[in-house]
């Protein structure tokens, strides 16, 4: 390809076999979101700057965040960075909205960073949120609902991995004394990708001394099955913030459905500022490709707005690295090459309008329906035909002209059938519920 023609680097185009893997993706997704009673939202990709200020923390807004000024009016602007705030100032503009409030939200977003595997400047999140309600139960419904959301997709090794800011807060600024413990917590999310001498060397360099570069390792490691909670809320009983969490994630993980999935695990952080109580962030075993959902209750995010605290939570399910994951493992592919059902195949030109009345009586019927437009020969369109590998031929010939018949040719099975005009939308239709998806 031309350099002159390529998208931006972080931008891609997407040829219809991939939408198609695309939307049938999302359509899955949505079918999860709705089973648990989110209804959809949208909101603009655009908004003003001083929206999205102030809520992501310094990294994200510094370099980060797509803003520019608008030239006619001189007000700055932002291309929405996730689908969280949006939905925070949305519901700061509808007082009206019964609580809880129950969303779901597909749509692209865009972060100005280096592009890498799974990693994109313009990307589509999967969101939903709970907005109105403190309780543990609401958690407990985006842990099971993501958990649900990878199943149905076809991913069973996968760990959804669970922290609480109170934990993070009442261990390391109030038990360990960590004054600013941001740059320590950056460190610790890095568990993962640098190992333990990497986190080790990491923290050294922020100059901590030794003991307590020990000690967060130490808590750090605190890892596995939802009983792995129980040591650190033992150690730490004294702590009020240690007990709001423990109390809070036991009770969330006593309404688990699957809670063989979820893992407790001290080392995650979540970068995002307006976290203020449990996160999550779920991984799959194989490939290595990141997160592919993450989340978390931000109690106080709405309020940034409203001057009155509402609670919230929710999780972002990250499309890219799941299709990217789903191809890897080969539990999605981009087989199918266009949505067409059917391809009328015309053997005489000069009985296009009987053709073509045809075509709108299969498109009637609910059929995806296609017609040659370039007036090609039987061969040129049974080939283009293969080449998209379209399952129904329909000919129209003389011979179906004057019988008022229809011959239907099922690609997959070479099933040839001449049926009665009346008769060709419901045979068609039986002879695809026979292909596989």
């Amino acid at each position: 390809m031309s350099e002159r023609f390529r998208a931006p680097r972080g931008f891609r185009d997407f040829p219809p076999e991939v939408m198609i893997l695309r939307r049938s993706v999302m359509s899955r997704v949505v079918s999860v979101f709705e089973r648990y009673g989110f209804d959809p939202l949208d909101t603009p990709v655009l908004e003003y700057w001083e929206t999205l200020a102030g809520k992501y923390g310094e990294e994200a807004e510094g370099k980060l965040i797509w803003r520019f000024t608008d030239s006619w009016s001189g007000r700055e602007y932002a291309l929405r960075y996730d689908l969280t705030v949006p939905l925070a100032r949305f519901i700061a503009s509808r007082r009206d909205i019964p609580l809880p409030f129950k969303r779901y939200h597909i749509g692209p977003v865009w972060r100005h960073e280096e592009p890498q595997r799974g990693r994109y400047r313009e990307f589509y999140q999967c969101d939903a949120d709970i907005v109105g309600s403190p309780y543990p139960e609401a958690d407990a419904e985006i842990l099971n609902l993501t958990v649900d959301l990878l199943r149905e997709l076809g991913f069973s090794n996968f760990k959804v991995r669970v922290n609480d800011r109170r934990l993070l807060s009442g261990v390391f600024e109030e038990e360990l004394g960590i004054g600013n413990p941001l740059p320590v917590y950056r460190v610790i999310d890095k568990l993962d990708k640098i190992g333990l001498e990497g986190v080790r060397g990491g923290l050294l360099k922020l100059g901590l001394e030794d003991q307590i570069v020990e000690r967060i390792l130490s808590i750090a490691e605190l890892r596995g099955p939802i009983e792995s909670l129980e040591p650190i809320c033992s150690r730490y009983s004294l702590n009020q913030r240690v007990r709001e969490a423990c109390t809070h994630l036991g009770k969330t993980f006593n309404l688990l459905d699957r809670p063989e999935y979820i893992y407790f695990d001290m080392s995650l952080v979540r970068g995002l500022d307006y976290y203020t109580g449990p996160i999550l962030e779920a991984v799959l075993d194989k490939p290595s490709v990141g997160s592919v959902a993450g989340g978390g209750r931000y109690d106080n995010l709405i309020g940034l707005f409203t001057g009155t605290q509402v609670p919230a939570t929710g999780v972002s399910l990250g499309i890219e690295r799941i299709i990217d994951a789903g191809l890897e493992l080969g539990i999605l592919n981009i087989d199918k090459k266009t949505v067409t059902e059917v391809q009328v195949i015309v053997l005489d030109w000069s009985l296009l309008e009987y053709a073509w009345s045809i075509t709108r009586k299969l498109r009637e019927a609910g059929l995806k329906v296609r017609i040659d437009l370039a007036r090609s020969s039987e061969e040129a369109q049974r080939r283009k035909a293969r080449r998209l590998s379209i399952p129904i031929l329909a000919f129209i010939g003389r011979t179906e002209l004057e019988t008022s018949t229809l011959t239907i040719y099922n690609t997959i099975t070479s099933e040839r059938t001449t049926v009665k005009l009346e008769d060709a939308s419901e045979t068609i239709r039986k002879m695809l519920k026979t292909i596989p998806n």
